[in-house]
């Protein structure tokens, strides 16, 4: 898997990020506004996905949009990032947006190595994730999630059902003990992504007092 790193890379805080080549076209805007929040060095290793659908995905799901279904990729892809995750001297966190920030938050059932998560427009309505977190204990202790006030007014019924589902899924991270956030954005899914990335990565930054 390509990947390519920014910032400190001696940092004790290590920000890991599915990307695509879209989004590697605001990756160096997005590490700017990180750096405007807080005054700790950072590096952000920014692995890029050629088959988004098929990579971040934990399981088969039927097309919502156009006639591209969603695989099973998801293990192989954390598999490959845990690779760059083994120094036990660093703090690592994930993070994503939309159907990455979904992965991210799937990463930290299934691994204990990240310490807290962004889940940046997380795709919440993908087919059984909420029953695959009722099934699973996550394994960091902070969450973030946000979400675009319009994200809930999609036109396709199953999109539309991300506010009722990151809704809950806060609630429900709360009840388990895990220290939880969710934000609302002004706009719909495709609106300043880099912005609300960068908020997610600098709220766990930040909330957990790394020195």
């Amino acid at each position: 898997m390509e990947y390519k790193e920014y910032g400190d890379t001696a940092s004790k805080i290590v920000l890991l990020q599915a990307v695509d080549q879209h989004d590697e076209s605001f990756t160096e805007k997005e590490i700017a506004l990180i750096r405007e929040q807080t005054d700790k060095d950072f590096m952000l290793t920014a692995f890029k996905v050629k088959d988004w659908n098929k990579e971040l995905s934990p399981w088969q799901a039927p097309p919502v949009f156009g006639k591209e279904s969603f695989g099973e990729g998801a293990a192989a892809t954390l598999e490959e990032i845990l690779k760059y995750a083994t120094d036990a001297s660093k703090n690592y966190y994930i993070g994503g947006y939309s159907l990455a920030g979904l992965f991210a938050l799937w990463a930290a059932h299934k691994s204990d190595v990240f310490r807290a998560v962004a889940a940046v427009s997380p795709s919440m309505w993908f087919p059984g994730f909420d029953d695959f977190m009722k099934e699973n204990e996550i394994k960091c202790g902070s969450v973030y999630l946000s979400l675009g006030d319009k994200e809930e007014k999609a036109r396709n019924p199953v999109m539309a059902t991300v506010g009722d589902r990151i809704r809950w899924a806060e609630g429900f991270l709360k009840e388990r003990g895990v220290n939880c956030i969710l934000e609302w954005n002004q706009g719909n899914h495709f609106k300043d992504a880099d912005i609300r990335t960068a908020k997610g990565f600098f709220w766990i930054i930040n909330g957990n007092n790394i020195e």
